[in-house]
Formats: structure tokens, sequence, C-alpha cells
């Protein structure tokens, strides 16, 4: 059904927006496919984190970290791109290292003027970092609430970190002001569609794999490990190497959903790295259905459109309902909307 929906999604929105007029009704704004866009990212960075938290048992609140560092990779070659038509009009330096004197380039900066090159950190920087985190993590055995609190720590860190002028990245205003991506103008709407559709088949790959992954032996063996560690082990298997391949495999998925990310909203800052928005992920999940994948997709688009009304609407109160919200997941319906699905298919049934 999810894949379903893509398909049509792919097919209806581009026709929506370029091929209606816009004083018809079924005329889909720009803005609106922009939107739709940025909820796909966020679908696929859902499916990225229920692949860890639902099938293996990992309570990750840091897959922000990876997330944004997939969009600051993206950033980092948007902003190489503008060259010379910035404000300061330095054909090198980004506006930001103008303003604030530096005199070079740099080093970690370098190759990020060619696409191939951002696409490779986009994979390579959350994947290495997850990589590292996990190998001293598992092999040290922490687990539960402990290792929660340091995946927090890790993306806590990373935030002040980030919020440095001399990092390097912008500081608290982060990277912005982006023009083009391989010469095509970010504001028009072929490139608004063309990202949408990116989106789309990104969210559609990262299923089927994450599908593939935890119908395969290896996702029989990390679901016994989530339910009982210890008589894994026992059985002759290193559970920290398979805990270690799949949360590596999320952190490259979450990395390509924020290189998706950027290019839509216009701009990342730090604040991708607040612990509050991987706070917010894992809510997502467990509203749409924590161990089902698809429902971790419906979850983040469903608590997204929730969130897009209510802080237009009566931004002061969102957090609330967002608290409540989980609240009422957790207490009714513990297997979120995908079991509440469930439930009403095995009653139609009946």
């Amino acid at each position: 059904m999810l894949l379903a929906v893509l398909a049509l999604l792919a097919v209806t929105v581009p026709i929506a927006n370029l091929a209606i007029p816009e004083g018809s009704p079924l005329h889909m704004s720009t803005f609106m496919v922009t939107l739709l866009g940025k909820y796909l990212c966020y679908a696929l960075l859902a499916i990225a984190l229920d692949l860890v938290w639902g099938y293996v048992g990992i309570l990750s609140l840091g897959h922000g970290a990876f997330f944004a560092l997939g969009g600051y990779a993206m950033g980092m070659y948007l902003m190489r791109q503008i060259g010379a038509r910035g404000v300061y009009g330095n054909p090198e330096l980004p506006d930001f290292m103008v303003f604030l004197n530096w005199d070079a380039l740099p080093w970690y900066w370098y190759g990020f003027d060619q696409f191939w090159f951002a696409l490779l950190m986009i994979l390579l920087v959350p994947g290495l970092l997850a990589f590292v985190f996990g190998w001293l993590a598992f092999r040290s055995r922490v687990t539960g609430v402990y290792l929660s609190i340091i995946t927090q720590a890790l993306t806590y860190a990373l935030m002040l970190a980030f919020f440095r002028n001399e990092m390097g990245f912008g500081g608290n205003n982060g990277l912005t002001d982006f023009k083009d991506i391989l010469g095509f103008n970010l504001q028009s709407d072929g490139t608004r569609v063309t990202l949408f559709l990116c989106s789309v088949l990104a969210l559609a790959l990262g299923y089927l794999s994450c599908r593939y992954v935890v119908t395969s032996k290896l996702g029989r063996v990390v679901a016994a490990i989530r339910d009982a560690e210890d008589r894994v082990r026992f059985a002759g298997f290193r559970a920290e190497r398979f805990k270690l391949w799949v949360f590596t495999f999320s952190a490259l998925l979450a990395g390509i959903a924020g290189a998706l990310y950027v290019p839509q909203v216009g701009i990342i800052n730090p604040n991708e790295f607040q612990p509050l928005n991987s706070i917010e992920l894992v809510v997502w999940v467990a509203v749409g259905g924590r161990g089902t994948l698809y429902g971790a997709a419906l979850g983040a688009a469903v608590v997204n459109y929730a969130k897009s009304t209510f802080t237009a609407v009566l931004p002061e109160v969102w957090l609330f309902v967002l608290g409540a919200l989980f609240v009422l997941v957790t207490m009714a319906l513990p297997k979120g909307l995908a079991g509440l699905a469930a439930r009403f298919k095995r009653v139609q049934h009946a």
C-alpha cells in the first residue's frame, strides 16, 4: 500500500503542479509540492529509526545527528555552487566566511564543488560516525536506556560544535541562500518537482531495502537479538556485529533523507541537531507503529501535518499536543496507527 501511494503521488503531483493551470482548483502549488517532499524526507528518516528501534530494539535518540550531517554535506555542495553570486562576490569563499574574515577555504570544504564528492560525503560521514560510535557502544555491550542517553549526548555535542563560528559551518545561521543544483535553479517549479520525485524514489528504495533486511536471515537474527540477546550469544552469534551493521545502514538512510531535505527547505543549521528533533522522531515512529516500517512513514506524515497545522494556528499549544499524542498512543494504541488498522481489518473479517 505504501508503494502504491508513492506511485500515485509520483504521477499526480507533477501533473497537478506543472500541467494544470494555477486558476484551476486541481492545481497544486509549488509550496505544497515542497511541503510534501519534506514529509517524504521525514518518512524516510522515520523508517531508518524504525529499523533499529522496531527490529533491533535500539532506541536511538541521536538519529537527528545523521540526518543533519547528510544535510550539511548537501548544503556545503550547494554553497560552493553559489560562487561569485553571493553578497560579497567571492568566487571561492561562502558569504559567512568572508564576513568572518577567513582568508582561505578550510581543507574539509575541498571537493564539495563536485556533486559526486558531495554524494560520497552524504553517505560516508553519517555512516562512519555511526560505525565508530556503534563499534564502541556495542562492543562494550551498552544497551537500553544507557545507550539512548549516549546517543542523545552525541547529537547534543554535535549541536554545540556546529554552533561555533570557528567550526566553519556557518555558526548559528547555518548554510542558506542556495541558488541552484547541478546547474538548475532551485526556485523553479521543475526543479522542485524533480526533488519531490527524488524523495519519492528514495523513500520507496529505502522502504524496500529495509523490508529486504527484516525479512532475510539477518532480520531474523536481529529480531532474536531484540527479544533475547543473551540466548543469541549462547547460540554462537556475534550480536554486536549484527547490531553494528543495521545501525550503520540506518544512519546511511538518515543521511540520504537529510541530503534531500536541505535543497527543498533551503537551509540547514545546528538546530537540526537538537535532541528534541530526535525525540520527535521517536514520537513519529510510535504513533505510526513501531516495527512495521510503513507505519513509521505514516506516523511521520501524520504528526508533521498536525505540526504544520497547529504551529500555524496555535503555535504555543503544539508541544502540549505532541506530548498528549505520545501518552495517548502509549496507553491506548501501543502498536500505533498500523496496529489500529490491523485491528480494524480483523474486525471486518470477523
